[in-house]
């Protein structure tokens, strides 16, 4: 056996070369740049170790992102992918109206999320917010869904599982249709006759791949919420609704210090870098694969 194939490295060579320019590359310069006090656009740098990393956990504003990024994951994945999967379920349950449902559901992935924002940002409008006329005409008091520190947060979870079911849904969908038709046939001469015992026998079992994959990636992008924050709070109010992405831009771009950002962009990286442990060495050896 060779240990060095020359075609196998020739073929293998472009896409490593890309990886290391495009990936490894800038996560290592990133690294290193969090353990400077560089500031954008300054001439000299200063190395100084994990001082950057001792500030953060002694910061209430990164503190408080933090916080609020993971309440915004807790939130939306679960209920993003639930109902994703219910969604899918129910389109599949009526094919008349497959290709609608479809579009419906999925416009939201589609469409730019800015610009999304932008609605959402009249339609929750305190005073002629179309959510607020809505509540009112059956009798609720509307809220200030966007300066309410209570509020805001759970406004913003509420956008960002909208904007993940229809993505879910297509997963979902793209699973069920890989269910293997005998199985219900099977599961029905061994008297599953209801559509819950046929769920909780054959369709969840066999979707615990894309399950598994779904709810990876809608951590994933969970994480990355910024659009949304960007467009419609700008953290606020009282930093209620500040997010891990929007802390690295604002300490980046608007203070311009990235040797401060670059480590907020490490932890960042950990986060997603734990996420992916976890599907590799909890989650998949708990899901069925077929």
């Amino acid at each position: 056996m060779r240990w060095f194939d020359p075609v196998a490295a020739a073929l293998a060579g472009p896409a490593l070369i890309l990886m290391l320019i495009f990936l490894i590359g800038p996560m290592v310069v990133v690294i290193l740049l969090s353990l400077t006090d560089y500031q954008l656009g300054a001439a000299s740098l200063s190395f100084v170790g994990l001082h950057n990393y001792a500030e953060m956990f002694g910061d209430r504003t990164f503190q408080k992102s933090l916080a609020n990024t993971l309440i915004y994951v807790g939130v939306v994945v679960p209920c993003s992918v639930l109902l994703g999967l219910g969604a899918a379920l129910l389109i599949e349950a009526d094919r008349r109206m497959r290709g609608f449902y479809r579009a419906v559901y999925f416009l939201p992935v589609m469409a730019t999320l800015i610009a999304m924002a932008i609605v959402w940002e009249f339609m929750l409008h305190p005073q002629f917010g179309v959510v607020n006329l809505t509540l009112e005409a059956i009798g609720i008091p509307g809220q200030s869904w966007l300066q309410n520190p209570s509020l805001v947060l759970f406004t913003l979870c509420g956008i960002g599982i909208w904007q993940s079911i229809g993505f879910n849904m297509v997963l979902f969908m793209a699973g069920l249709t890989a269910i293997p038709s005998d199985l219900y046939e099977a599961a029905s001469v061994d008297g599953a006759n209801r559509a819950l015992d046929r769920f909780r026998l054959v369709t969840w079992p066999m979707l615990g791949p894309v399950t598994l994959f779904v709810i990876v990636i809608t951590s994933i992008r969970s994480f990355q919420v910024f659009d949304t924050v960007q467009v419609i709070t700008k953290g606020g109010p009282n930093k209620a609704s500040e997010v891990l992405l929007h802390t690295m831009y604002t300490e980046g771009f608007s203070f311009f210090r990235t040797g401060y950002a670059a480590a907020l962009t490490v932890i960042f990286l950990l986060f997603v870098l734990a996420l992916s442990a976890l599907k590799v060495f909890v989650l998949d050896k708990r899901t069925h694969y077929a």
